[in-house]
């Protein structure tokens, strides 16, 4: 047989292309766009259906107001005590310079962190804010709690008050991050705890730290960070920020890089007890959340809220029912960075009483130096349950036999 010399000759790759794109397009064009598909099926609303759209606004606060050499950040959650709030929070030793941790001494510091202890404030209205005084201080040297106690945030619980907080041990867990003079982190750093019966004090700080890094290989091998309680079923669900040895990052602890997590530069984990001092046990599903550092968690319904201000789901707020398995509910917001929420009921058991939710709390911002700001919204639970109903009326609209018009569908 003479060859046809006009037959273009077709190669297996480009036959492939043309039938993944015709499958393709059959896909789109005869069932549902992805778009389409991640709202039915994702469980997703508009805004105006959805109990969790909001905005965050933010005002200065009255009583932290610029003093020069004094610096104060991560307030802890709010609470209600006797009509009075109280919140907690970093306060380094003031007019101490920061020098980074090549060149720190025992009167200067390695890093912003360096040289805290944990102090508190009341107000009668959370607009205004009077300092009382130190809370918690530095333990003595030797103990895992000498150099360092930061970032706190606040429990209550069987009639006590429970502040637990970062702690650093030593100037020599003080590693430089390279990345310029005054950057790196305390590694190995743990998280301590100190008990009281009283919002004033006295406090005592445990002998031990309620949890330390995983092992070298682990997910949360350099550091445990942020700490922030949630009560549900009669357990103590700890949440914290953590990170792994990575090679892109010129870190500091002993050992090989983490290949297995090289591609996250930072995650949330929990660890769960069913008492307030412990013994604190990590998730096996850890980490439950892809991000963190200044997040903020609270209890809502059954269940718990975060949001996450870094991290693939950055500027969201996610919320799981079992204190695990988080889900974004909504997107895009200006979240408070390092906010302490007012807890109204403060710690309930969301298994015995629903979360209220949150409408105020306390964050700080960076610039021009640290300082707090006030942030308000709108989640909580009255203002879900009428977003609920209403979102109820358009699903039985839908789901009925008729169409006629309906004049309790012309929602607010």
């Amino acid at each position: 047989m003479r060859k046809n010399h006009l037959t273009p000759k077709i190669s297996k790759p480009f036959l492939l292309f043309v039938l993944f794109s015709l499958s393709t397009f059959q896909y789109a064009s005869s069932q549902e766009s992805a778009s389409y598909k991640r709202f039915r099926e994702g469980n997703v609303q508009y805004e105006r259906y959805n109990e969790f759209n909001t905005e965050f606004t933010f005002t200065k606060l009255d009583g932290f107001e610029f003093e020069k050499g004094v610096e104060r950040y991560y307030p802890s959650s709010v609470i209600d005590v006797g009509g009075t709030y109280y919140m907690w929070y970093s306060k380094p030793q003031p007019n101490t310079e920061v020098v980074g941790p090549n060149s720190a001494n025992d009167s200067t510091r390695a890093f912003h962190w360096d040289l805290s202890e944990i102090w508190y404030a009341t107000s009668s209205d959370g607009f205004k804010w009077e300092e009382q005084g130190r809370a918690v201080k530095r333990g003595a040297a030797g103990r895992y709690d000498h150099r360092s106690i930061f970032n706190p945030d606040i429990l209550i619980a069987e009639g006590k008050y429970y502040l637990v907080y970062q702690a650093a041990a030593s100037l020599s867990d003080a590693r430089w991050g390279k990345a310029f003079k005054i950057a790196g982190d305390f590694v190995p750093n743990v998280l301590g705890m100190a008990v009281a019966e009283s919002p004033n004090g006295p406090w005592l700080a445990l002998d031990k730290p309620i949890l330390t890094p995983g092992p070298e290989d682990a997910w949360d091998g350099e550091v445990v960070h942020e700490p922030t309680f949630f009560v549900k079923g009669g357990q103590y669900f700890l949440y914290y920020k953590s990170d792994a040895r990575l090679p892109w990052k010129p870190n500091i602890s002993k050992g090989d890089f983490n290949k297995a997590h090289a591609d996250m530069p930072l995650a949330t984990g929990v660890a769960i007890a069913s008492n307030p001092e412990g013994p604190y046990v990590k998730s096996k599903y850890n980490p439950v959340l892809m991000g963190g550092h200044g997040s903020m968690v609270w209890p809502y319904r059954n269940g718990v809220c975060a949001t996450l201000p870094e991290g693939p789901e950055r500027n969201s707020i996610l919320c799981a029912k079992d204190g695990i398995n988080f889900y974004p509910v909504i997107q895009g917001l200006t979240v408070p960075k390092g906010g302490g929420a007012f807890r109204p009921g403060n710690f309930v058991d969301v298994d015995v009483t629903q979360g209220k939710g949150i409408t105020w709390g306390v964050g700080h911002a960076l610039s021009p130096y640290y300082h707090f700001v006030r942030f308000d919204t709108d989640l909580s639970l009255e203002k879900g349950d009428r977003v609920r109903n209403e979102y109820e009326l358009i699903q039985n609209y839908m789901n009925s036999g008729d169409y006629e018009y309906d004049a309790s569908l012309q929602l607010k």
